[in-house]
């Protein structure tokens, strides 16, 4: 409130961000006293149903988040809006996407959590479009037209009603985080490794201090007290996440079993008093950081590292090792990570590393098929991302063999790509 009583009092002039979480109802004008400065403006946490038509008076506005309110459609009048990049508009009530409402420059679009069961074929002919979160809808099919999308690299349709993976999905040349788990195509595949996993009653654990929160769930230190074993608990929300259901990550952390660079499930808890799922994993140990930061909204699609980040040779090529052998390894289950980033592995300084969080994992069939074999290689090209970044920052001169090793897991022809048993090959070779 206090920051909307200085916007009408017309103290807020030059802004170039503005954050209004105040129960609004009504799109105020006051915001147009800022259209020569404001880029970013974020109205997420109101009960707005509407944006005004003449939006497009915002000149400079790249950035606009509607998230948590009450649309119903999105807003036509975003299409208008001549340098609006970023659009994120989750858990609303949204049924109708019209065409007009999506602007020229469309790089980012946020549509999950609503009741989307069809999106407009003019969305292919949006050709920066590099993210696409759609999670939690409706929808049954993808537009064709995304095929034309050349840049589009990330994209979640979790959580909705595909029966298939159209084959144009699988031959995106820049694809490289898909998650599509809660579908009745990934449905159709056996899932028995729960039935195998140790129950732990939540009465054997005393829980202590928060160790960290994402938006699938808590993460909680733990003592597992009949074995005197200080351990982490993670307890998991029931929404939707941008990557889909918190309970379709824990299935598939489960599911992915044993390996040196995952963090091993001890078990499920069972008689949580709210009925909540957790599970109960080792406590990493205190050395163990994480690589990267998120994407900014400018990034978009690519890590954050600290300034000056700097990896030997041998730390580089031990995480790089780690990580294929740990994709390898899930790939043999019949799951994709689906977010291999540098912000979901944990490293110490001598290059011991773990991947985490498989909030947007997804299961695919164990035989080898031309679509098992595609979705394998567009997770080999986040390998490939990966591995330029750490060589980016490497300390030292890198060898030609892991140069070729980057290009090739990241080349266009998607299923041209090496398998993770190929380049654990290339990887022990140097």
């Amino acid at each position: 409130m206090t920051i909307l009583a200085q916007l009408k009092a017309g103290q807020l002039a030059g802004a170039t961000r503005l954050d209004l979480a105040c129960g609004l109802t009504e799109f105020p004008r006051e915001i147009f006293e800022l259209a020569d400065s404001l880029e970013i403006l974020n109205l997420t946490g109101n009960a707005l149903t509407s944006l005004p038509d003449d939006l497009h008076r915002l000149t400079h506005l790249r950035v606009l988040f509607c998230s948590d309110n009450a649309f119903t459609e999105l807003p036509q009048c975003l299409g208008q809006c001549a340098k609006l990049s970023m659009i994120g508009f989750k858990a609303n009530q949204i049924s109708h996407v019209p065409a007009a409402a999506l602007p020229p420059q469309l790089r980012w679009l946020i549509l999950t959590d609503n009741s989307i069961s069809q999106l407009p074929d003019e969305l292919g002919q949006r050709p920066l479009l590099q993210k696409l979160m759609l999670a939690g809808n409706q929808l049954t099919q993808l537009p064709p037209s995304l095929a034309n999308c050349a840049n589009l690299e990330l994209i979640r349709i979790a959580s909705n009603r595909l029966t298939h993976l159209p084959d144009w999905l699988l031959t995106l040349p820049s694809l490289t985080w898909l998650a599509y788990a809660g579908n009745p195509v990934e449905m159709a595949v056996t899932l028995t490794a729960a039935d195998a996993t140790p129950n732990i009653p939540w009465a054997d654990l005393e829980l202590g201090e928060v160790l960290g929160e994402g938006a699938s769930g808590i993460i909680r230190k733990a003592l597992w007290k009949p074995h005197a074993l200080p351990v982490a608990v993670k307890l998991y929300k029931g929404t939707i996440t941008s990557d889909g259901s918190p309970l379709h990550e824990m299935q598939a952390c489960i599911a992915a079993g044993l390996h040196p660079n995952l963090i091993k499930v001890e078990g499920r808890v069972v008689g949580h008093p709210d009925g909540q799922a957790a599970l109960v994993m080792d406590l990493i140990d205190p050395s163990y950081r994480n690589l990267a930061a998120l994407p900014s909204l400018a990034s978009c699609t690519r890590d954050i590292y600290t300034p000056g980040s700097r990896f030997s040779l041998d730390v580089a090529l031990r995480m790089a090792r780690g990580i294929a052998s740990v994709a390898a390894h899930l790939h043999l289950q019949g799951i994709t990570h689906g977010d291999l980033y540098g912000h979901n592995i944990l490293w110490n300084a001598t290059g011991d590393c773990l991947l985490a969080d498989f909030g947007a994992a997804s299961f695919h069939a164990t035989t080898d098929t031309l679509e098992s074999r595609a979705l394998q290689r567009i997770e080999v090209r986040a390998f490939g991302v990966l591995l330029g970044e750490l060589l980016e920052r490497g300390a030292g001169a890198v060898s030609e063999d892991l140069i070729e090793l980057q290009k090739s897991c990241c080349q266009p022809d998607v299923l041209a790509r090496p398998s993770f048993d190929e380049i654990e090959g290339v990887l022990s070779s140097i």
